[in-house]
């Protein structure tokens, strides 16, 4: 008998297409982010609790709009219609970021996602950019429906049109800020841990414990301390901002001579969680 090895061809042939390399990968990651966060793909209990937000969110926006045009009263202004939905903001990017980064770890994926052309900046920048749109889209298409309306009741032609629109675009801003600064927390929080339920009480508490220190500050003797109480919180943080920007205090936060204290801090709150993001995941990605 010979001991020579037999090679069999089986009709295995070497991929000879494009390789596409890491912008696609970093654009498949974010599109199927994207369709994460709001149950797409997904069973229907994955979209419950996303849509029931996006439900309620879409229904101020309508009523606002309504109430608008026919008793001209404006219940919510662009600006104020985010800070008014902040608690649904909380509660749902601390259901989405556990199942944008938790369930990978869960799963055990990760090895195999950093064994292809990925690296863990195109990872995190992914997820934060897909969890970031979802946000945007939450609260910016409710201000879209509160322009229609006022854009279709104005007196003024189109003028009016032009200067709801003016007031529009602010407002969009305002919540690209809040989509940037709670993706960016809140995927930090659930990266720490595999266990969506955990994650997910992690961001709610996170937001919760923050929120009294403002009442706590706010009312201390010392004026200084009154006007940064603000920092304390994501929400009263941003709401800082938007008055510096804006070159008005609100009726719930004087933020004083310190608007720029708010800005750099939005701004260091965000790539330090960006930054903690990139550290985590470039151990995985080693291991």
């Amino acid at each position: 008998m010979s001991d020579a090895g037999v090679i069999h061809d089986i009709g295995y042939q070497r991929y000879e297409g494009p390789r596409l390399g890491r912008t696609a990968v970093f654009g498949a990651i974010y599109q199927h982010g994207l369709r994460a966060s709001f149950g797409l793909g997904r069973s229907a209990k994955a979209k419950i609790f996303p849509w029931l937000v996006a439900g309620i969110v879409l229904l101020v926006a309508v009523i606002n709009a309504a109430v608008k045009a026919q008793a001209n009263i404006i219940l919510f202004d662009y600006f104020s219609f985010d800070d008014t939905m902040s608690w649904l903001v909380i509660f749902f990017v601390a259901i989405v970021a556990p199942e944008l980064v938790s369930r990978d770890m869960r799963s055990g994926v990760l090895p195999l996602y950093f064994s292809r052309p990925l690296r863990a900046f195109d990872y995190i920048g992914a997820k934060f950019v897909a969890l970031a749109t979802a946000v945007f889209l939450l609260l910016g298409v409710p201000q879209l429906i509160m322009f229609l309306g006022g854009a279709f009741t104005t007196d003024d032609g189109a003028k009016g049109v032009w200067n709801e629109f003016l007031d529009l675009l602010p407002g969009w801003g305002y919540s690209l800020l809040w989509a940037v600064l709670f993706a960016s927390i809140s995927l930090l929080i659930a990266s720490v841990t595999g266990k969506r339920a955990f994650a997910a009480g992690g961001v709610v508490a996170f937001f919760l414990m923050t929120t009294p220190v403002v009442g706590v500050l706010s009312i201390l003797p010392s004026t200084t301390a009154q006007h940064l109480a603000g920092l304390a919180s994501p929400m009263s943080l941003l709401a800082g901002v938007q008055s510096w920007l804006r070159g008005q205090n609100s009726m719930d936060l004087d933020i004083g001579e310190f608007g720029v204290i708010y800005g750099i801090e939005l701004f260091c709150l965000v790539l330090a969680a960006m930054l903690l993001l990139l550290a985590r995941y470039r151990k995985v990605a080693s291991l």
